[in-house]
């Protein structure tokens, strides 16, 4: 079960850390709809703005007149910057993301967060992205793999698993490639364990390269 389900989605329903990365709710399909495109357009677009800080998950709640954004990210002061500036500059982006103009009445009030990942190394998606950016400058997977690992490891993770799929290496034929830290374990099928997952692309030189990778946490009290 754990090859066909989300592990993250899997656990919401029992665990107290784990939500949903969109809060609000509405009964109206049309507006369902341009929520959701919203939602999927304005994470595309910090995703990309923010790489350089290190940014790793994003969860939109929104009310009636509100939108509020939690941004995780490993070096917040490059998305505070000097005195708040960067926040300001991102507000405007995401009020023109969402289809307003400057200073527009009707438009929502935005209140951002910004939380700090202070164990990247132990962090699903921030571990899947070092190891696609690595694959692209044709490291050794293996070698890549094997790091990554044993920095998570070293970080507090109780256990750590790692999928490659597709052309490994520049290899003539498609492959999976499953590693898992001999130390550890990752118990997919318990939904007591606190289980972080991601899949990221690595788009290689000689195709597509899916990467992705299991950290177990701990269990639930």
């Amino acid at each position: 079960m754990g090859h066909k389900v989300n592990p993250i989605s899997f656990r919401i329903p029992l665990s107290p850390n784990t939500l949903w990365k969109s809060r609000w709710f509405t009964t109206k399909p049309a507006r369902y709809i341009s929520y959701l495109k919203a939602d999927v357009n304005l994470r595309k677009m910090l995703m990309s703005r923010l790489v350089k800080a290190g940014v790793t998950r994003i969860e939109i709640e929104r009310s009636l007149k509100s939108v509020r954004i939690i941004i995780f990210v490993t070096r917040p002061g490059m998305v505070i910057g000097r005195g708040g500036s960067g926040l300001e500059e991102l507000k405007k982006e995401i009020v023109k993301n969402l289809g307003y103009k400057e200073n527009d009445k009707k438009s929502p009030k935005i209140d951002m967060q910004i939380e700090e990942i202070k164990e990247p190394d132990a962090n699903a998606y921030f571990v899947a992205t070092k190891i696609a950016e690595q694959l692209v400058k044709r490291m050794p997977a293996r070698r890549v793999v094997k790091k990554a690992m044993e920095r998570s490891m070293q970080s507090g993770a109780k256990g750590i698993k790692v999928l490659l799929s597709g052309r490994v290496n520049g290899a003539e034929i498609a492959r999976r490639e499953p590693y898992q830290y001999a130390g550890g374990s990752v118990p997919l099928q318990t939904l007591r364990a606190i289980i972080d997952y991601a899949a990221v692309p690595a788009l290689t030189r000689s195709g597509y390269v899916g990467i992705k990778v299991w950290i177990y946490k701990g269990e639930l009290n």
